[in-house]
C-alpha cells in the first residue's frame, strides 16, 4: 500500500521568519462557482485540437481521451436548465505528484486541493508522492494534513514534496504509475508541471481509459516559463513571481549602470526555448535592449548580426554621451540563432553516435568545425555537454551572455582602433539571473492563483472527467470574476514539424508544445513601441520588491493585463448567441427573419471555413 519515507525531510515544518509567518495566515479567495459543497457543471461541444492539419494524427494517438467537452463550473445562482447539478460527495482518496522544475506557487495548489476534498467530505485523503515521479513509481508517500500543510501555505520551493525526475513516459514509467495508482486505491492522480508533465499527463490518462483504470489524471499548469499558454490558459503558476523577483534584480542592476555610468551589463535570464520572461521582465523593468529568440529565429539572425545590432546601439548611445547600459537574453537564445543551432545538431548527433567528448570536435563538418573553433574555449565547452532528455542543449549552462559580451568588446574595440567609433573603452559584466528566483516566496497572484486551481482539481474528480487540465481564465480582473472550467489537455495538443537539417524532416509526435511569444500580439508590440525611447533615454524602472500586501501587491504580468484573452468565456458567450438564434428562427418566423439569418450565416460560415482551413493556420516548421 506503499510507504512513507520517514528518515527524510519531506513534510517536515519549517523553521519560518516573521514575514513568512505573517504570509502564512493570508487565505486565498475564491471565486463564487467554488464556494459551497455542491458542484454545478455545465458541458460545452467537444473540444478540437486547434492544430488543424494535426487533429487527425492526435485523434488516433488519443481515441479514448480526444474530443470530450468543455467543462465549466459555474456558480449557485446560475440559471442552467442542462447543467449537472452534484450534491453526493463520497469518500475519495486523490494523489498528487510535482513532475517539472519547482515553481513559485506550487505548495498553493496543493493546499487548495486539500481544502476542497475536506469540505466535501472530512474522510477524503490527500497522498502526496515523495521525490517526484520518482516517489510515485515507488509508491513513496505521504498523507497532507492541516498539520503538515501549516508552514508550506503561500510558501515557495518544492519541498513539502520533493521533485526528481521529470516525466512519465517510457512503458515501464507508465505500468509503474498504474500499479501505484491501482494499489493505492486512487480515485484521482494530479500532476503538477509544464508542457512536458501535461504531455505525459494526457499519455497517462489515455492508458489508464484503456486498461479500464479506474483512476482519474487531472493536470495543472504550474511553470515558471509561462510557455504553457494556449486558448485555454491564460498564464501558469509561477511566471508571475519569477518575473517580479528578476525585474527586481534587473532594474538594481539599471540603477547601478545609470550610477557608474561605465558598464554595460548582459543579463541572461531563465525560461527555456520561449522568451516570454525576458519580454515580461523588459516591460516592467525597461532595459536598453532585450534580445528576443523568436524575433532572431524569425529574422534569421546570425550571431554577427546580433553583435552588430548591439556594437550599434552602443555606438548611438556614445554620440549621447551614455557608456552605460543594460541588455536582457533570454535562457534559449543559442537555440534561435541558426549557426549555432545547427552546430548543437551536429554535437548532439554525434553524442548519439557515441563519439567521446574529446573526440567531437575532429569529427564535426568543415562548416561547423571553423565555427566551433572561431568560438570562445568556454562556450566550446558548454557546446559540448550532453544534451537533456528532450535533445535541447543544456541551456542554463552555456553562458551566451558572455559569448555577446566577448564579442561586442571585441568589435568595440577594433571599430575604437579604426576611428569609426570615437567613444570609451567598452566594459561589460555578465550575469545569469535563473536559480534565485526558483525558490522565492510566490506574489499574491500565484497564492491565489494555485489555490483556486487547487479547488477545480476537485471539481473535475467530482465530476468524474478524465485527462483534463484545470483552467481559470479571466485572470486580470479581481478573484471573484475569475472563471473556473476544465479543458481536455488533448485540445491542448499540436504536431510539430520539425526540421533537424537540409534533407531530413519529419511529423513529430501529439504534444502539449511550448508557446513562443507572438510576435503579432499585444505584449510584443508594447515593447516595439517604447524599444527606442529604452533604447536611448535611460528610463529604467524599478518595480521593487515582491509584495504580498500593500503597493504592488495587487499587480499582475503587465503582458496578462495587456491581452483580452478569456478563451473559455467567450466560448460560453458563443453558445449562449447560438441558441438565441435557435429560438428566435424557428419555423413559422417571418420570411425577412428567415433571409437575415440565412444570409448572415452563410457570410460567418464562409469566412470561418476559410480561417479554420490547414493552409491558413498551418503550423511553423521550427
Amino acid at each position: 500500500m506503499g510507504s512513507v519515507a520517514m528518515d527524510s525531510d519531506y513534510g517536515v515544518p519549517r523553521e519560518l521568519s516573521a514575514l513568512q509567518k505573517a504570509r502564512a495566515l493570508y487565505r486565498p479567495g475564491l471565486p463564487p462557482c467554488l464556494q459551497g459543497t455542491t458542484v454545478r457543471v455545465e458541458y460545452g461541444d467537444a473540444a478540437v485540437a486547434a492544430d488543424v492539419a494535426g487533429a487527425h494524427v492526435i485523434s488516433h494517438a488519443f481515441p479514448h481521451t480526444y474530443g470530450q467537452p468543455l467543462a465549466h463550473f459555474l456558480r449557485k445562482t446560475s440559471v442552467v436548465p442542462d447543467a449537472t447539478v452534484i450534491r453526493e460527495h463520497p469518500v475519495v482518496r486523490v494523489g498528487i505528484v510535482f513532475s517539472g522544475r519547482q515553481s513559485p506557487g506550487g505548495h498553493n495548489v496543493i493546499w487548495g486541493l486539500h481544502d476542497a476534498i475536506k469540505a466535501h467530505n472530512p474522510n477524503s485523503k490527500l497522498i502526496g508522492f515523495l521525490g517526484g515521479t520518482d516517489g510515485l513509481f515507488a509508491q513513496k508517500t505521504l498523507e497532507i494534513t492541516d498539520e503538515v500543510l501549516s508552514s508550506y501555505k503561500n510558501q515557495g520551493g518544492y519541498d513539502m514534496l520533493g521533485r526528481t525526475r521529470d516525466q512519465i513516459r517510457t512503458t515501464e514509467q507508465v505500468n509503474a504509475a498504474m500499479t501505484a495508482c491501482q494499489d493505492l486505491k486512487l480515485d484521482a492522480l494530479v500532476i503538477i508541471g509544464g508542457v512536458t508533465s501535461n504531455t505525459d499527463a494526457a499519455q497517462l490518462s489515455e492508458t489508464f481509459a484503456e486498461s479500464k483504470c479506474s483512476t482519474k489524471v487531472v493536470g495543472v499548469p504550474v511553470t515558471l516559463n509561462g510557455d504553457l499558454k494556449n486558448q485555454f490558459v491564460e498564464t501558469t503558476v509561477g511566471f508571475d513571481t519569477i518575473c517580479k523577483v528578476n525585474s527586481q534584480l534587473i532594474s538594481n542592476v539599471c540603477t547601478d549602470a545609470l550610477s557608474a555610468e561605465k558598464y554595460y551589463y548582459f543579463v541572461r535570464l531563465m525560461g527555456r526555448k520561449a522568451s516570454h520572461v525576458a519580454l515580461e521582465c523588459a516591460l516592467q523593468s525597461h532595459p536598453n535592449m532585450v534580445i528576443l529568440g523568436e524575433e532572431v529565429a524569425a529574422s534569421k539572425l546570425t550571431i554577427f548580426d546580433i553583435t552588430k545590432q548591439i556594437c550599434d546601439a552602443v555606438q548611438a548611445r556614445a554620440q549621447k554621451d551614455k557608456y552605460h547600459g543594460v541588455v536582457l537574453i533570454p535562457e534559449g537564445l543559442v537555440e534561435s540563432i541558426p549557426e549555432l543551432y545547427a552546430l548543437l545538431q551536429e554535437i548532439h548527433g554525434l553524442h548519439g553516435k557515441g563519439v567521446s567528448v574529446e573526440n567531437i570536435s575532429s569529427h564535426l563538418s568543415p562548416w561547423a568545425s571553423a565555427l566551433f573553433e572561431f568560438l570562445p574555449p568556454f562556450i566550446r565547452k558548454q557546446l559540448l555537454l550532453h544534451p537533456e532528455s528532450d535533445d535541447s542543449a543544456q541551456l542554463s549552462q552555456i553562458e551566451t551572455e558572455k559569448l555577446l559580451a566577448q564579442l561586442v568588446e571585441t568589435e568595440m574595440n577594433k571599430r575604437l582602433k579604426e576611428g569609426t567609433y570615437k567613444g570609451k573603452k567598452f566594459n561589460a559584466i555578465c550575469h545569469f539571473f535563473g536559480y534565485q528566483a526558483r525558490g522565492a516566496l510566490p506574489s499574491k497572484f500565484d497564492c491565489d492563483y494555485a489555490y483556486v486551481l487547487g479547488h477545480v482539481c476537485y471539481h473535475i474528480l467530482a465530476a468524474g472527467l478524465n485527462g483534463y487540465m484545470a483552467t481559470v481564465t479571466n485572470l486580470k480582473s479581481p478573484v471573484n470574476k475569475w472563471k473556473c472550467g476544465a479543458a481536455p489537455i488533448t485540445s491542448m495538443m499540436t504536431v510539430k514539424r520539425w526540421s533537424r537539417g537540409p534533407a531530413a524532416s519529419q511529423i513529430g509526435k501529439p504534444a502539449v508544445h511550448m508557446a513562443s511569444v507572438d510576435l503579432k500580439g499585444k505584449p510584443y508590440e508594447l515593447l516595439r513601441q517604447n524599444s527606442s525611447n529604452f533604447l536611448m533615454e535611460d528610463i529604467y524602472r524599478n518595480p521593487g520588491p515582491l509584495q504580498f500586501e500593500g503597493p504592488g501587491g495587487e499587480t499582475k504580468p503587465i503582458s496578462l493585463c495587456v491581452e483580452d484573452r478569456d478563451y473559455m468565456g467567450r466560448i460560453k458567450q458563443l453558445q449562449e448567441y447560438l441558441e438565441k438564434v435557435k429560438s428566435i428562427v424557428k419555423p413559422g418566423c417571418s420570411q425577412d427573419v428567415l433571409k437575415a439569418a440565412l444570409s448572415a450565416m452563410a457570410s460567418v460560415t464562409e469566412m470561418l471555413t476559410i480561417m479554420s482551413s490547414p493552409s491558413f493556420s498551418g503550423q511553423a516548421t521550427i
